[in-house]
């Protein structure tokens, strides 16, 4: 959502063009019905983004009758050019609403256009006062030193990932198959195939495994920011038992009453002000997290590699072995700059702690 807006700003600048604040999503599963303004400060963002993009809260009255003309920019392949090939319908039907293109390079954009995108993304976006009131209250609630878990275990996502797992209990399975729709898994070589690419979930049980394997403590606090439905969290908490969650924290009636990107928010900003932060998935908030830290000068960030996991794993290393390995991977993308070490990680060691 965030990372998505963000886009429309700079793709809004590129094309001199005024941006209308969004209608998210309504979504059923999520029981999502919260809206821009229930979740970012308004004014503030139209205030920030004064003399870069012009802002309006509704689409004026001469043009609101009309439904805006959707264009389609997941599907370009190639060279892509947003004036190209947005620019002429905006000019033609006034009020227009698109899907970016998830491919196109930021770093491309001119000048100008980085500086709203960048503007939105790192100051202009604020949560609401009583959101960030009771971010606030979150982050004090939880006991410091502690490390953010971005674990992504839901049905939906599995079903999503089309992986077959062994070992599931019958509940997670029955979720899994209620959402699964016609995204059958993948079986056989494909199936390997599949996995050893990384697109396959990490459940919360491979998660322990790998954070064990980098030498974190098993009383280390961990909060996760997790969506709702998170399976077979029990693989997780066996071994960290110090795991705390928005639903442990927070009183039952605030909790009940939260909607599913109220809670995404709260999620993100415990994220981006934990001491530590590791994804086990690269998502879109995982990148929005990673950066919103980078640029606070938070480097203890890292991405768990489930590409590697798979290699390693079909390659038949287990226990100690596996540990080592895993321990040298997450090192090596630590120094070739693709992931931050937590404390005393990789503090020159040349085997992985050893428990």
């Amino acid at each position: 959502m965030r990372r998505d807006f963000c886009d429309g700003v700079g793709i809004a600048r590129l094309l001199n063009a005024t941006l209308v604040l969004p209608k998210f999503e309504v979504a059923a599963y999520w029981n999502e019905s919260s809206g821009f303004a229930d979740i970012f400060d308004v004014d503030y963002f139209i205030e920030q983004m004064d003399g870069l993009v012009q802002v309006v809260k509704e689409v004026p009255p001469e043009i609101a009758s009309k439904e805006p003309f959707h264009v389609d920019c997941r599907k370009r392949k190639g060279q892509f050019d947003y004036i190209e090939t947005v620019l002429p319908p905006l000019l033609e039907h006034q009020y227009i609403s698109f899907t970016p293109q998830m491919s196109q390079r930021r770093d491309r954009y001119p000048h100008y256009a980085k500086t709203a995108l960048c503007q939105a993304c790192y100051k202009a976006l604020r949560l609401t006062e009583r959101l960030e009131k009771k971010g606030t209250e979150l982050l004090q609630a939880i006991p410091k030193p502690f490390l953010a878990l971005h674990l992504r275990f839901e049905p939906d996502m599995v079903a999503y990932s089309q992986c077959e797992y062994t070992g599931l209990s019958p509940e997670s399975m029955k979720a899994i198959d209620a959402v699964r729709g016609d995204r059958k898994p993948w079986t056989g070589e494909a199936a390997k195939v599949w996995r050893k690419r990384g697109k396959c979930p990490l459940t919360p049980r491979e998660t322990a495994f790998i954070l064990r394997s980098l030498g974190i403590p098993r009383n280390t606090t961990i909060y996760l920011t997790a969506g709702d439905g998170l399976m077979e969290i029990e693989g997780l908490t066996s071994i960290y038992s110090n795991v705390f969650t928005k639903s442990t924290l927070l009183k039952d009636e605030d909790f009940r009453a939260m909607h599913g990107n109220t809670k995404a928010a709260l999620d993100y900003h415990v994220a981006i002000n934990s001491d530590s932060y590791i994804a086990t998935y690269f998502g879109n908030m995982d990148k929005m997290v990673s950066a919103m830290r980078a640029f606070k000068g938070m480097y203890k960030t890292l991405f768990l590699s489930r590409r590697a996991f798979a290699e390693l794993t079909y390659k038949g290393l287990r226990g100690k072995e596996l540990r080592r390995a895993l321990w040298r991977v997450h090192m090596d993308d630590f120094v070739m700059g693709r992931g931050s070490a937590l404390p005393g990680c990789f503090s020159g060691l040349l085997h992985p702690v050893s428990y």
